[in-house]
């Protein structure tokens, strides 16, 4: 703990001495999980280097309780946690996905139908504001604000230096079974009646196609009759389609799509990220392919999939049914008025080519905005302003901005993410 008290006053000590005139970004050891950008203007901001804080700190076995900094890796941690038979609530799907841009971004993944999203289980933050003070930051007590505004902010309100969060009992294989559902309502009753059961660990799908969707439900178990493995050469998804069940390794089963969710590759996640990132200059300008999540209510799952079928009709999708936990300090409250659905509906597209003469990433905004729904800004975003805070709760961003970078070293978060990945 005294190395670790060492490493945050240094990053306290960057920031205290960094010129307010220029933006600043985080620098970190793993590769940054966001889709890369040709124009991406956040590459030459100044840097606070956090790529030391990457220590796992503690872990209470009987408290089910973990403390680690923010560059651990989940593959790192799931290692630590997996031989006491525990793991954290929620585990992303690609292997270099850490615990900080698990917060500042978005992750959820299979067992989210039970916790939320991975900021949903963490109890505590430790973080460095842009003036170099370090706050405690906990669901109750003066900085309550601040530890609900972190998620979702990609680092434009501090730095991320300690996480606290809970991890869940684990066993050491996963047993799947899949369930083929020909119509959407059939599939939506399907997941409504597992989510309120609780019968399974785990729940995503894989849709094929309109008439194809298939639901994969795994359960932890102590032995397995055999135990597959997937990669390059044999992708996770396209096994969905032909089998009835399978067995596999709970790490394994963790990272089972983590050499590309539908589009596999023989460099994995990772690699494929960082080769990405430094030859950006190669990626297209214009009409970049159609990379996103997008959150639905699932009582407008139909409504966002038919259009969605008029319009781009790209399949496979990957579906991981979401359970909102509250409603959402960083979210406007517009969104959950009248909202009844506590389960959403992640759905994923990867790479889809968008049509000559057409703009996907504002037309599928628009259609998001219609219906009350939302999406990551990990990937290209087209809002304006105006439009991007009818979503995000700009009151709240603004009352938290003002306590740990009232002198706008960050940059701002519509700016960081709609403007500054555009190159403006």
């Amino acid at each position: 703990m005294n190395d670790h008290a060492a490493k945050v006053e240094r990053v306290a000590a960057q920031l205290r001495a960094h010129d307010r005139s220029r933006p600043v970004s985080i620098k970190k050891r793993s590769v940054p999980h966001q889709v890369p950008k040709r124009n991406d203007a956040t590459r030459t901001d100044d840097k606070i280097d956090v790529s030391d804080l990457d220590a796992v700190l503690s872990i209470d076995e009987s408290a089910r309780v973990a403390v680690a900094e923010p560059g651990v890796t989940f593959a790192d941690l799931v290692d630590a946690t997996l031989p006491r038979g525990l793991v954290p609530a929620i585990v992303p799907e690609l292997e270099s996905i850490t615990l900080g841009g698990a917060v500042a971004g978005c992750s959820i993944e299979s067992s989210s139908f039970r916790y939320g999203g991975f900021h949903d289980t963490c109890l505590a933050y430790e973080v460095v504001t842009a003036r170099g003070e370090v706050l405690r930051c906990e669901p109750a007590g003066d900085n309550a604000l601040v530890f609900q505004m972190m998620h979702g902010t990609f680092g434009t309100l501090g730095v991320l230096t300690e996480l606290r969060f809970r991890l869940v009992p684990a066993k050491p294989f996963v047993r799947v079974v899949y369930e083929t559902y020909g119509d959407l309502p059939s599939f939506e009753t399907a997941i409504a009646t597992h989510a309120a059961a609780l019968d399974v660990d785990f729940m995503d799908a894989i849709l094929h196609a309109p008439d194809q969707l298939v639901l994969c439900l795994g359960t932890f178990e102590e032995t397995a009759p055999y135990a597959s493995r997937y990669g390059f050469r044999r992708a996770y998804w396209k096994s969905t389609a032909t089998r009835r069940e399978d067995h596999l390794r709970t790490r394994d089963y963790f990272y089972r799509y983590d050499a590309g969710v539908t589009h596999v590759h023989p460099l994995g996640s990772s690699r494929l990220l960082r080769a990405a990132d430094k030859l950006h200059f190669l990626l297209p300008d214009r009409r970049p392919n159609v990379t996103l999540d997008v959150f639905v209510p699932m009582s407008k799952a139909e409504t966002f999939l038919r259009w969605y079928e008029g319009e781009l009709a790209y399949f496979p999708l990957w579906c991981v049914p979401y359970r909102r936990v509250r409603d959402y300090e960083w979210i406007a409250p517009r969104v959950f008025e009248g909202l009844g659905d506590r389960l959403f509906l992640d759905l994923a597209i990867y790479g889809a080519k968008q049509r000559r003469g057409h703009d996907e990433y504002a037309e599928i905004e628009r259609e998001l905005d219609a219906l009350g729904a939302l999406k990551t800004l990990i990937s290209h975003n087209r809002y304006d302003r105006e439009t991007f805070w009818r979503t995000w709760n700009k009151p709240n961003y603004d009352a938290v901005k003002r306590v740990t970078d009232p002198d706008g070293v960050f940059r701002d978060l519509w700016e960081k993410t709609c403007r500054a990945t555009q190159g403006l």
